[in-house]
């Protein structure tokens, strides 16, 4: 079976805006909307969450500050054939939240 790729989107506790690195990569982020972290993996997004959440490969502010998986945001998209496409589709949407006010980090 050729492998597949999945998008995911992880919500933030707000306390990350008081992170000035977060801040300085979103400041266009709107109060009232979530933080985000926007990634893109060969594993499923529950799987990828709970390694996040373990501090495997994971990202500190997923890690430290993820509460949960947003499936709204990105199940249309999944599963992806290709590695390059996840990585653009990843792109895609961290661009794509930012522009509607998220904060975003991305992956």
């Amino acid at each position: 079976m050729p492998r597949q790729y999945f998008v995911y989107v992880i919500e933030l506790d707000p306390e990350v805006r008081t992170k000035r690195r977060f801040r300085e990569a979103n400041p266009l982020m709107r109060n009232g909307l979530p933080c985000v972290y926007v990634g893109s993996s060969t594993r499923g997004p529950d799987e990828r969450f709970d390694q996040h959440k373990q501090g495997y490969k994971a990202n500190r502010y997923a890690r430290k500050h993820g509460l949960r998986l947003l499936p709204d945001l990105f199940e249309p998209y999944n599963p992806i054939p290709t590695r390059s496409d996840a990585v653009e589709l990843e792109e895609y949407l961290a661009d794509r939240l930012r522009k509607k006010g998220y904060g975003v980090w991305q992956g």
